[in-house]
């Protein structure tokens, strides 16, 4: 199958259920003590190949953002580092670092909940994937259950400041 036609089947359903996921994961770092944002990304097919959360503090790693360990995973299960047919899905949107990484990965679709007006390097603060320095032009997808990944992350600063 040619890569638009799979990332055009994916229905609203499809891309809460898996967002919905990536919450879980998020919460699940939060509750280790981690900015509360997780990932999951999906072959082709529409089956769970990779997912992961936040993991810098637990794994004293600067990069062990849920994106980045979630490409690890995607790569090493596909044997490929072009991921340029699957769809990664996270809570909150990548960072320059992480947004670097997903157009390197060639990915083919990202799907994110919450702009991050601080340092979100997709659409909100920067636009890495449509940079003319980028050599991938990657399609994006945001809003997807924004109001309770935005939520999630205020509450955790919340309780964090206190």
């Amino acid at each position: 199958m040619n890569r638009s036609k799979n990332l055009n089947c994916l229905t609203y359903e499809t891309h809460q259920k898996w967002m919905s996921r990536a919450i879980e994961l998020a919460q699940t770092a939060g509750e280790a003590g981690e900015v509360p944002v997780g990932a999951v990304i999906i072959d082709p097919n529409g089956n769970l190949l990779a997912e992961a959360e936040n993991r810098k503090e637990r794994d004293k790693d600067p990069t062990a953002h849920a994106e980045i360990l979630a490409l690890r995973t995607a790569g090493k299960a596909l044997q490929d580092w072009h991921l340029n047919q699957c769809t990664l899905y996270v809570t909150l949107e990548p960072c320059p670092m992480c947004a670097g990484a997903i157009v390197q990965a060639r990915l083919g679709l990202l799907v994110y909940g919450a702009d991050d007006p601080k340092t979100g390097a997709v659409r909100t603060v920067a636009n890495i994937p449509d940079s003319p320095c980028s050599n991938h032009r990657l399609s994006v997808i945001a809003g997807i259950l924004e109001s309770t990944c935005r939520q999630q992350l205020q509450s955790w600063f919340k309780q964090k400041r206190l």
